[in-house]
């Protein structure tokens, strides 16, 4: 297609995409709530704690050496490292360093982990344009609204076709965040989202891989080099969601309108946001909540323990059904593991927990094998899962739990997330200096240069 062809598509293109660009601008220039900004701020120090947990991993040390190796200018922070890199270079290996232990937050209607896919551009876009922290802030709301917006256009096909939404969505929420701090303008943020979209790739054939942390930094790196490029004047479709061939029509069977432009409730869609207190797939939190509830209110121990079931929505068997975990890694997409963890009464909270060794460990690998997956028929719900323990005297014991229910307790909420922060900061950057760090994440929107807080973190 030629440049004069695609102007004149441009020039006509109106729908969701243009919906998604005017509504992050929106939140952006001000129409968001208290709570919105509350819950950006927790997104952002629980963010911080789980990359900095995750800066000393294999494949965060892979990809600062390919970065080393290509060479850069020296403009941009990534986590625990003294020299610079260049703005995509930072989002690539701060956003896979933020998911790169897998206890980052999600949210079920973005498909995947937001916040590791959008924070990462958006800082990256913040320093380099010396935006401040009240800017980074509302920046990172509206990028999370937008890629939001995509996920619920997209729904559960395009999860159920195989594609990780972290990569694949999270891409048009780094753009949208990215471009906004660039002060792009509607139509050249909405080229910014057909850069990223065109971009946009993720399988989840790579769960319990290097790869799955990979999609969340290629998710903030494409989204930022779309608005980069879209700065530049480069040419894209201005409909790239629900054009003929586009996101929707490729990588789902369609894009649904109704529920992209449908009010977000609270105000903005990161009221939606789930956090993480088990340093494990988030498919597998409901059986471990319900397990350990069941351990604690009948004193068992696992000797007792015949047979278990576990009933889990359809979905599950291909995101987190690691029937014999043999790594660490492969442990935290396991049900069947987790479940025995939690029956066992070990720490699912410490990324530390999960070892390569704790999977052979032959009393786990017991319990491991007595427990059964019962994926359930589709239209259960998506993050509901319901424990069945029978015991070796003929009692049948049962709990349930829904981990798809936010939060509404956000002060409760924010003293728990402190409290994680500081298990996982200090052990990398002392306690000094990750009280520092939390204090500058909860007045973010007083500091007048962003650089100031990613000082803390070099």
């Amino acid at each position: 297609m030629s440049n004069d062809v695609a102007n004149s598509d441009n020039a006509n293109a109106s729908g969701v995409t243009s919906a998604v660009v005017e509504r992050a601008a929106r939140l952006y220039h001000g129409e968001h709530t208290d709570d919105a900004l509350m819950l950006g701020k927790q997104c952002m120090l629980d963010w911080f704690g789980v990359a900095l947990a995750g800066a000393k991993e294999p494949l965060v040390q892979m990809l600062v050496a390919q970065a080393e190796e290509e060479g850069s200018s020296a403009v941009a922070t990534v986590l625990q490292r003294k020299m610079r890199y260049s703005a995509r270079q930072a989002a690539l290996i701060n956003g896979a360093m933020g998911h790169a232990i897998d206890y980052d937050d999600t949210i079920v209607a973005g498909l995947g982990h937001m916040t590791a896919a959008v924070l990462p551009a958006a800082l990256a876009a913040a320093e380099t344009n010396k935006k401040s922290g009240a800017r980074l802030l509302a920046a990172f709301v509206a990028g999370y609204e937008a890629a939001v917006m995509v996920g619920r256009f997209v729904g559960m096909d395009h999860y159920n076709r195989g594609f990780h939404g972290t990569a694949t969505i999270g891409a048009f929420g780094a753009a949208s965040a990215a471009g906004l701090l660039m002060d792009l303008e509607p139509e050249a943020l909405a080229r910014a989202l057909g850069i990223a979209g065109t971009q946009a790739a993720g399988l989840k054939g790579q769960f319990a891989t290097m790869c799955k942390p990979l999609h969340a930094g290629k998710a903030s790196e494409n989204g930022l080099f779309g608005a980069q490029l879209a700065r530049r004047g480069f040419t894209s479709r201005l409909d790239i969601l629900e054009c003929s061939q586009g996101f929707a029509f490729t990588q789902s069977s369609g894009g649904d309108t109704e529920a992209a432009l449908a009010p977000a409730s609270g105000g903005a869609h990161i009221s939606e946001n789930l956090f993480k207190f088990s340093a494990a797939c988030y498919g597998t939190h409901g059986a471990i909540s319900a397990a350990r509830r069941l351990r604690d209110e009948h004193n068992l121990v696992p000797d007792q323990i015949r047979r278990v079931v576990l009933r889990v929505e359809p979905g599950a068997d291909s995101m987190c059904n690691i029937a014999a975990p043999e790594t660490g890694l492969q442990a935290k997409f396991s049900l069947r593991f987790n479940t025995a963890l939690a029956l066992f009464g070990e720490d699912t909270s410490l990324p530390s927990t999960y070892t390569d060794e704790l999977t052979q460990r032959a009393d786990l690998c017991s319990l491991r094998d007595r427990i059964a997956v019962r994926p359930m028929q589709r239209g259960w719900p998506m993050c509901l899962t319901e424990v069945d323990v029978e015991l070796n005297d003929g009692r049948l014991l049962q709990a349930s739990c829904d981990t798809g229910m936010p939060a509404t307790d956000l002060v409760e909420q924010g003293r728990r997330l402190h409290d994680k922060f500081g298990v996982l900061a200090s052990d990398v950057i002392g306690q000094v200096r990750a009280k520092q760090l939390a204090e500058a994440i909860d007045h973010v929107d007083q500091i007048p240069d962003i650089r100031e807080l990613l000082e803390i973190v070099r």
